[in-house]
């Protein structure tokens, strides 16, 4: 496939490193970006079930040989946009860092993808997500009253992280077309996930959120916001916060919103939800979607992975495609005039080495 997207004629190189920073490049190569990873000579991976790794060009190097890194540098020179994912001061180890890198290509944008960043006291400690997300509050305020419960590695990894990375190397890079100007992108999931709770924190600047878990409006505690079990044992969620969407699921489901109104007090939440949860409790998941699906009361079954990609919406939007018998997400978001696409599985490491250099004027 050639490449397709509005991102179409942007380089980018990719150091090859886990999670985020692979997630980051992935959106990229969606949106058309010729993504060339850089890849360990003999190292594994490839094929469609190497989702994160899609859409992209591989080129095996051996950054210690000293040839090698005279090509990693050359191809430095050539591209827009580098991505890197390791712990603050190997790419300078390996001499690939900032300063060689502007040296070669001034209006380079160097984006760097860590957990605790590129500065700090816990810059050089190994960690993941879930440890990342825990420093920032986001991890506390997620379970029951209990227990904090991970919430996937989508708030750090893939939210906090390679959207934030995302978003930095592409606003660097309309600085760098338009002046000249490269810079460095520190992109730190601490520093993205505390942005995403902005909300939060504005609801905390109005005296509408504590730091007791399970005993706010949006987590859980509220009888209008949550997920309800049916009589299948499967769930439902409903969030009519608005007082028109909460007045019309409560005449659905036949109870008087006057009596048990939805008020951001935390008065009657308790007590409205356990009679919430008895009425919900009375019908199967199926059931419920007859009567609530596609109505202004806030409603969606919650569903797995495997009946989401039946759902007639989902399928409908075809928001999964299937590539050589593997499903996966298609690209996000839509564009009217220049659609992004899969550009392919991800590459056999190495399999684009001499093109990629005849591609890039390297020989």
């Amino acid at each position: 496939m050639k490449p397709q997207g509005p991102l179409k004629g942007v380089k980018v190189l990719e150091f090859v490193g886990l999670g985020p920073a692979p997630f980051c490049a992935m959106m990229l190569a969606d949106m058309g970006c010729d993504v060339v990873r850089i890849d360990r000579p003999g190292a594994a991976g490839g094929g469609a079930a190497d989702i994160l790794a899609r859409g992209r060009r591989s080129v095996a190097l051996n950054l210690k040989d000293e040839q090698d890194h005279r090509t990693a540098v050359a191809l430095i020179g050539k591209t827009d946009i580098l991505l890197e994912g390791y712990r603050p001061g190997v790419m300078e180890r390996l001499g690939l860092g900032p300063d060689t890198a502007f040296q070669a290509n001034p209006a380079l944008v160097y984006g760097r993808m860590t957990g605790w960043g590129q500065y700090g006291p816990l810059a050089h400690s190994a960690g993941h997500d879930i440890n990342y997300i825990a420093l920032t509050g986001a991890l506390h305020a997620i379970g029951t009253q209990s227990s904090p419960v991970p919430p996937l590695n989508l708030v750090g990894d893939f939210g906090g992280g390679a959207m934030y990375l995302a978003f930095g190397v592409l606003a660097a890079l309309t600085h760098a077309r338009s002046t000249g100007e490269g810079q460095v992108v520190d992109a730190a999931i601490v520093d993205g996930a505390t942005s995403l709770m902005a909300s939060q924190h504005q609801l905390a600047a109005y005296g509408l959120w504590n730091t007791s878990r399970s005993n706010n409006l949006l987590d859980g505690a509220s009888h209008f916001y949550g997920v309800y079990e049916c009589s299948d044992g499967k769930h439902i969620s409903i969030g009519p916060i608005e007082p028109e969407f909460y007045a019309l699921l409560c005449e659905k489901i036949g109870v008087d919103a006057d009596l048990y109104p939805a008020d951001w007090s935390g008065k009657n939440w308790s007590e409205t939800r356990q009679m919430f949860e008895s009425i919900f409790r009375a019908k199967t998941r199926d059931q419920w979607c007859g009567l609530l699906e596609g109505t202004d009361v806030c409603f969606a079954p919650v569903l797995n992975y495997e009946e989401s990609a039946n759902h007639p919406h989902m399928q409908d939007r075809e928001i999964y495609e299937t590539h050589d018998g593997v499903r996966q997400a298609a690209p996000a978001p839509r564009f009217s005039r220049t659609p992004g696409a899969i550009q392919g599985p991800a590459p056999t490491p190495g399999a684009h080495t001499k093109a990629v250099l005849s591609d890039w004027g390297l020989g």
